[in-house]
């Protein structure tokens, strides 16, 4: 492989690389007081809309369609109706494209256009943001900026009035990728000065680096891979290492793209990890690879696996949930993925494991006590919670039956058995002492 090739692997990372230099612009602009607020909402949402013609072309009519409609429900309704009615539009739109992919791949058996792609990719970071805009007025966090659209006012006055919103949800460093920044976060930060400082090269220079070093470890990860044999001819224990170095290239290029993505977000200003909200929830990265790596509890992995997604998760479902929180959690993400084959098998596995793992780690602290059988202890279940994971991402990515099927009939399957397995005789004893 040419190592030039390194950084075009991903149509995505191109895109965001384009962006980097305007996203500093933005975030030098911001220390003049002659760059008004006004002007500073007009230039995220010009560079938005410019970047989603770029990497989408026609396709970006997808995204600007459900922005429009989600900033005419946010400024129509009231409170308690904007959830509702803002998270069933955005979901069924979400829902009609990915059925458009469907119909590509499963129907036509089409290789589908990469820029509908990333089009569908846009639009599941897009329901992140309306769902996320919607919740903050239900819950009284935040206050429709667009509250005059059915007033007699001039349609000047309601497109200023909408401005902050039409920003929020088209704002180019966040419309690729990105950890989910809440509405008042993203005010506060238009509203504030610039965080350019020498602090601040640093960590764009960090964030570099550990791009390039993550990419060079997938390069020659991925080349072992390659050189190996697949799924579909491995033999016995040959699929468990099969099952392992594949996922770890999934992985590598998950962080590389997450670290990227905070990348663009911190050259633009919006990536401050010293700074916290009221509530307390301050920038989220989603990538915390060192916790990712070593822990040896699957609940940990699944909590800190994309962070700001599973906050999300969790304030969107599992906290409205009033039956089965973590299934409907599981189930909604698999929706919220595009309900293909793969996905749906990897999500209910990945609920079920969870909730195995929650009565194990239960269990194993009333029961283990002595370091020896500790240390044991931890090393399988940090054994079992990698294949587990790696186990699950291959499903997930899979996404075909074809792959599900192969994977389904590998060796690799009696980890989650032995999962389920546990998690049967640990619920079936504690029935019994109850």
């Amino acid at each position: 492989m040419d190592w030039i090739e390194l950084f075009f692997l991903h149509p995505v990372s191109s895109y965001q690389g384009a962006a980097f230099p305007f996203a500093l612009l933005f975030n030098y602009l911001c220390i003049w007081d002659s760059f008004s607020t006004r002007a500073r909402y007009l230039f995220l949402l010009a560079g938005g809309g410019m970047l989603a013609l770029a990497a989408m072309g026609v396709y970006a009519v997808l995204v600007f369609i459900p922005v429009v409609c989600a900033v005419v429900l946010v400024s129509s309704l009231g409170p308690q109706d904007v959830h509702r009615w803002t998270f069933f539009f955005q979901m069924s739109w979400q829902t009609l494209c990915h059925l458009g992919l469907h119909y590509t791949e499963y129907y036509l058996q089409e290789p589908p256009s990469v820029r509908f792609c990333i089009t569908l990719s846009s639009l599941m970071l897009l329901t992140q943001r309306v769902t996320s805009l919607s919740l903050d007025i239900c819950e009284g966090k935040a206050e429709a900026a667009t509250g005059g659209i059915r007033s007699r006012s001039s349609l000047s006055e309601r497109l200023c009035k909408a401005l902050p919103c039409f920003s929020y949800l088209l704002f180019f460093p966040a419309l690729l990728g990105g950890p989910l920044c809440s509405f008042q976060r993203f005010q506060a930060h238009v509203q504030g000065s610039s965080s350019l400082c020498g602090r601040s090269f640093w960590a764009l220079t960090r964030r570099g680096l550990q791009i390039l070093g993550l990419e060079c470890l997938k390069v020659g990860l991925r080349g072992v891979v390659s050189a190996g044999p697949g799924l579909n001819n491995c033999r016995q224990l040959e699929c468990i290492y099969v099952l392992w170095s594949t996922a770890g290239v999934l992985k590598l290029t998950y962080y590389s793209q997450w670290i990227l993505d905070d990348w663009l977000l911190h050259a633009a200003g919006f990536g401050s990890e010293s700074d916290q909200s009221a509530d307390g929830e301050g920038y989220v990265p989603d990538a915390d690879i060192w916790t990712l790596e070593t822990c040896h509890r699957l609940s940990l992995f699944t909590r800190k696996w994309n962070q700001s997604t599973a906050r999300w998760l969790r304030r969107l479902v599992f906290q409205q949930s009033r039956g089965w929180p973590l299934l409907q959690t599981f189930a909604f993400s698999a929706w919220w993925h595009g309900l293909h084959p793969g996905q749906v098998f990897g999500f209910l596995c990945w609920a079920v494991m969870v909730e195995a793992d929650y009565l194990i780690h239960a269990f194993a602290n009333l029961s283990i006590r002595s370091w020896p059988m500790r240390l044991l202890y931890r090393t399988l279940t940090w054994t079992f919670t990698q294949l587990i994971v790696a186990y699950i991402m291959l499903a997930v990515e899979g996404r075909s039956f074809s792959s599900l099927w192969s994977l389904c009939n590998s060796y690799n399957s009696v980890f989650p058995v032995v999962y389920c397995i546990l998690l049967f005789l640990l619920v079936k004893r504690k029935y019994k002492v109850n």
